[in-house]
């Protein structure tokens, strides 16, 4: 049983670690995608640059909430398994 436990642990340590990187990829790539129209909007209509920048740190904070979102599933996955009390007994000798 517990080297079961154990290979839980690293499964779930193994995806999380992939789940935020690749939602920490994503997010930076949406991230500078909308900083890049933003810019381009500015440069191209300076009038409109109050607009544009309330709307482009808006929806900023809407793609890092998701990447903060990966994250609490990340820690839920290292932290919230059913196998938690037997994984530290194991490390606890």
């Amino acid at each position: 049983m517990e080297a079961q436990a154990l290979q839980f642990f690293i499964a779930c340590v193994t995806a999380a670690g992939f789940g935020i990187a690749i939602a920490a990829f994503g997010c930076g790539i949406g991230q500078g995608m909308g900083l890049k129209s933003a810019v381009e909007g500015i440069a191209r209509n300076p009038e409109s640059s109050g607009k544009v920048t309330v709307t482009m740190l808006i929806g900023l904070a809407m793609i890092e909430s998701l990447c903060i979102y990966a994250l609490v599933v990340s820690l839920i996955l290292i932290y919230a398994h059913p196998q938690a009390a037997a994984i530290a007994g194991l490390f606890a000798h």
